[in-house]
């Protein structure tokens, strides 16, 4: 039943009812679910080819989603010599855009990337420096990369992107640019992508308030948006919410609560124009920290939460490792 309503969910409204991104979520959650940390695919529902949007998660993500026939329309060539997994990985990936270095968001990149095929690391140059610095330096992991310490296996193009100019994602119809965000004195990023039809989805990674960060970049972000949303152009956003609003703004660590996520869609709503601005826009939650706790279910919280204080008109959307889904 709940798989069932998520298209609903997202075409309830007909502002928003044409689809123009296909997406399967590969990792769900933050923090410590190994296994099942964050990581989308997306493709637009024209062509072929994925981009990875962060990869906490890459291979457990794509044998659970294949197993939920996220994939059933793929067929693999006679003549591939690979599973349908290795088919996914090393052909229809084109390229892994990496919010922040952060372990939950790159983990499983680097645990495939002996078996990968060559491709692009799209991410800021801040957290491409740390990914040659921290992982891909021959202590930690071998540099796959082509730049960094030691001998560069060039498996991987690291490429830097800004805020100033659209950038096409190579053997892709996408075009992408990056914003920054404040993660706790981490840079993160936002990814704003754009089909050949211009319209345009906006993910981000981990990212604290605004009020909190003492920072200006979600309203920097939103500023961005909102031509997108005016012209009806902007299909939905991916944006986390960590923690329930239980837990004390001093210890979020850079990450949002529902209460601190409606607080900025709000702002991004006065941004729009008048009460209702933004109703019927698809809100995708990601990165829910999963709990050790007995009798505590974060999602089931974050969700109650968010949709009991839900005064803006957006639509929440809480997918599920596996999930298929399009905006």
């Amino acid at each position: 039943m709940f798989k069932k309503s998520l298209l609903v969910l997202l075409y309830s409204v007909s502002t928003y009812a044409h689809a123009g991104f296909d997406i399967v979520t590969l990792g769900s959650k933050g923090g410590i679910q190994d296994g099942n940390l964050t990581a989308f695919l997306l493709k637009d529902s024209d062509e072929q080819n994925y981009i990875a949007l962060d990869a906490g998660t890459i291979i457990n993500g794509l044998i659970v989603a294949d197993q939920q026939q996220a994939f059933k329309d793929l067929n693999v060539p006679p003549h591939s010599p690979y599973t349908k997994i290795g088919y996914l990985l090393r052909e229809k990936i084109k390229g892994y855009f990496i919010s922040h270095a952060h372990l939950d968001h790159l983990a499983g990149m680097i645990i495939a990337s002996p078996d990968d095929s060559h491709k692009n690391i799209y991410g800021l140059a801040s957290v491409n420096d740390t990914i040659t610095e921290t992982y891909f330096n021959w202590k930690a992991w071998p540099n796959f990369g082509n730049r960094g310490q030691g001998y560069q296996l060039g498996k991987y193009n690291y490429t830097d992107l800004s805020s100033q100019d659209w950038l096409p994602i190579k053997n892709t119809n996408l075009q992408v640019k990056a914003l920054p965000l404040s993660h706790a004195g981490v840079e993160s990023s936002a990814f704003i992508i754009k089909n050949n039809q211009k319209q345009i989805v906006a993910y981000l990674g981990d990212t604290g308030a605004d009020r909190i960060e003492k920072s200006d970049l979600l309203n920097s972000l939103w500023s961005t948006l909102t031509p997108y949303i005016k012209n009806k152009q902007l299909k939905g956003i991916m944006i986390e919410t960590s923690f329930s609003n239980d837990v004390a703004e001093r210890s979020l660590y850079g990450h949002l609560t529902p209460k601190l996520l409606l607080e900025e869609l709000t702002q991004l709503e006065n941004k729009v124009g008048d009460k209702g601005a933004l109703t019927g826009l698809p809100i995708v939650i990601t990165h829910i920290k999963y709990s050790l706790l007995k009798q505590s279910d974060p999602q089931t919280m974050i969700q109650q939460q968010l949709n009991a204080d839900n005064n803006i008109g957006v639509i929440f959307h809480f997918p599920a490792q596996g999930d298929h889904f399009q905006l």
